[in-house]
């Protein structure tokens, strides 16, 4: 059963995709519970994802210079001009451009990790910058915000549901699979746990974008001649970021792997760690967080995409044939 979700795990997740689709328009009024579902759900996946890395590895990723260098010049340096560029097509909005500003200006830090992985790339090495990653961008979100909208945004921000965020999403469940790992080297019980948590693996990331779409697709549909606007700048900034991110692997000398996981580290925005921020901002900004969840719809879309062309664009360098 698991060799057969493995191999049929993309369109299992496209066909998950639909069914949150589905049931969302059908059962608009689910949407608040499924809502609250959806950080208890990622945290369970991410703790699975994290269970998959060994955390020994974590030490010898973060001492890579060059990967932590590239990461941070794609995220920080080249993507705030890429944004700036596709915002001024919503500047007249205020909202729109919030919501564009608020989810394209942060790199993903949890699902990233899952979808690099399929693709073959380091996705050890993303785990070990995520703390790093997160922590950049709470200091350069409001230094971003404050260039680009001006500095009374600052008065309608809440950075309060960002820190929960980090702490559910991230450490909780990283915290939560180093035990396991520890304990497993002395309980059978606990290398179970290990072995059920990587057989789950498709089915917890089915069920996350299930609920996802089904939790915000009605309010998506109800925004939808607004949203109209923002879909095609978020295809353009998936399409943008493939050359940018091999770009920037070449210039810091990554291998593929390493490769792979600098493209989807800048082209996966953190939509589900941002919509909370984007959630508590007031009613004449409320759109923002629809802004937000339509990049959600897009980018999980694009990531399946990005896992069967990434390892295409970026293959493994080919063995010599032995003489």
């Amino acid at each position: 059963m698991i060799g057969w979700l493995e191999r049929w795990q993309i369109p299992l997740y496209l066909a998950a995709l639909g069914v949150g689709a589905v049931f969302g328009l059908a059962a608009p009024s689910t949407a608040p519970a499924l809502e609250l579902a959806i950080n208890p759900v990622l945290m369970v996946l991410l703790y699975a994802t994290f269970l998959g890395v060994p955390l020994t590895r974590l030490g010898r990723a973060l001492r890579d210079g060059r990967f932590l260098t590239g990461l941070l010049v794609l995220n920080f340096i080249v993507v705030p001009v890429v944004v700036y560029a596709l915002s001024r097509f919503v500047a007249d909005d205020q909202a729109l451009l919030l919501g564009v500003l608020l989810v394209l200006l942060t790199p993903c830090i949890d699902y990233v990790i899952v979808f690099s992985g399929l693709a073959g790339a380091a996705h050890d090495r993303l785990l070990a910058a995520a703390p790093l990653l997160m922590l950049a961008q709470m200091l350069l979100l409001p230094a971003y915000l404050g260039l680009f909208m001006g500095p009374g945004l600052f008065q309608v921000l809440d950075v309060a549901p960002f820190l929960e965020a980090f702490l559910l999403l991230i450490v909780a469940p990283l915290t939560l699979a180093a035990i396991t790992q520890y304990v497993a080297t002395r309980s059978a019980a606990a290398r179970k746990v290990m072995e059920v948590m990587e057989a789950l693996m498709v089915p917890l990331m089915m069920t996350t974008l299930a609920v996802v779409v089904a939790s915000q697709i009605a309010a998506v549909r109800a925004d939808l001649s607004s949203l109209l606007r923002v879909i095609p700048l978020y295809v353009a900034f998936l399409v943008v970021m493939v050359p940018l991110g091999v770009l920037a692997g070449r210039v810091f000398g990554q291998d593929a792997p390493a490769t792979r996981a600098v493209v989807f580290s800048g082209a996966t925005r953190n939509s589900l760690v941002v919509l909370p921020l984007a959630l508590a901002l007031p009613e004449s900004l409320a759109l923002a967080a629809v802004v937000v969840v339509t990049q959600t719809l897009v980018e999980l879309v694009g990531m399946v995409t990005y896992v069967r062309l990434i390892p295409r664009l970026v293959p493994h360098p080919a063995v010599p044939a032995p003489h």
